[in-house]
């Protein structure tokens, strides 16, 4: 294994100055030193890498090849140390965006830990999806945490957390309901272009529900307007209804504020992702961000 990374540098150096001679006044050691770098990174690989003309220098096959690693052998070793920098210095507040639900009913609860995980200062952006996306391709976030990605090229996502829609509402629910309680029901639902409702609408289209049907009392444009406007809503013997996430509900289920329940076969879910640059997926900061927010097993459901 190749440990001393000086070598590697050396190389470089002498692709760059195209001279023995002017690469050891750039690093300031000898040239016969230059030379015998070389020499032992040729061994270490057992090839030839440089052809030494009258004129400077000539790279061989091999060490044409050998200088794309070392080019990005090269990148990853800066962005490292940048990053250790950071890590010790906490000279760079680390910038989380979310999504709403996210941002607002499952982060809070382990912002602090993420803190105190990576040693260093942690910022959260809330805002939908779309925005936090060209937050996160402008760099004014390092890590975005969505729900229903719009895929674009340069972005990694990964699945993070499988969250689960539940209907919802402030009159108590039986365990299970049938199709024919949902047609009953009164409804407030998202607007049209929401997501949330797109989902409902693709999987009750399924099951051969027509959410046209629906006795729709209110329209309202956020998750979390819909958890207010049921919270203030009459308990009455047709109950008024919504689709929300569990993550959005818990505290005031758990309060017995409000109740859910299910249909049965039916089970509402979509996809929460981490994502980020490509070109940082090497970044060390964000990777510790990472593994915390993936092994972190107690997130209330």
């Amino acid at each position: 294994m190749l440990k001393d990374f000086s070598k590697v540098e050396t190389f470089l150096t002498v692709v760059r100055e195209k001279s023995f001679s002017k690469a050891s006044k750039k690093l300031g050691i000898s040239q016969p030193a230059v030379t015998q770098q070389i020499k032992l990174l040729e061994e270490y690989l057992d090839i030839q890498i440089v052809d030494r003309k009258k004129n400077g220098i000539k790279l061989t096959t091999a060490g044409e090849e050998l200088y794309k690693v070392a080019l990005k052998l090269e990148k990853h070793l800066l962005a490292a140390e940048r990053e250790m920098l950071r890590l010790v210095n906490k000279e760079v507040i680390f910038v989380l965006g979310a999504s709403p639900v996210i941002g607002n009913y499952i982060l809070p609860d382990f912002l602090n830990d993420i803190q105190e995980a990576i040693k260093n200062n942690v910022m959260l952006k809330v805002e939908d999806a779309l925005d936090i996306t060209e937050k996160l391709i402008d760099r004014k976030v390092d890590l975005a945490l969505i729900e229903a990605p719009i895929f674009q090229e340069g972005i990694i996502y990964r699945e993070w957390l499988e969250d689960e829609l539940v209907i919802t509402s402030r009159s108590p629910l039986p365990k299970l309901v049938k199709k024919e309680d949902l047609l009953s029901y009164n409804w407030i639902c998202r607007e049209e272009e929401s997501n949330t409702r797109k989902i409902i609408h693709e999987t009750f289209e399924k099951m051969d529900i027509d959410c046209k049907s629906f006795k729709v009392k209110s329209i309202v444009t956020s998750s979390t307007a819909v958890k207010h406007t049921l919270m203030k809503a009459n308990i009455e013997e047709t109950p008024t209804v919504s689709i929300l996430s569990k993550h959005i509900v818990a505290d005031e289920v758990e309060q017995g504020l409000l109740f859910t329940t299910k249909m049965k076969g039916l089970k509402l879910t979509r996809m929460l992702y981490l994502c980020y640059i490509k070109d940082r997926k090497h970044d060390a900061l964000i990777d510790s961000v990472i593994n915390y927010i993936m092994n972190k097993h107690d997130i209330k459901a």
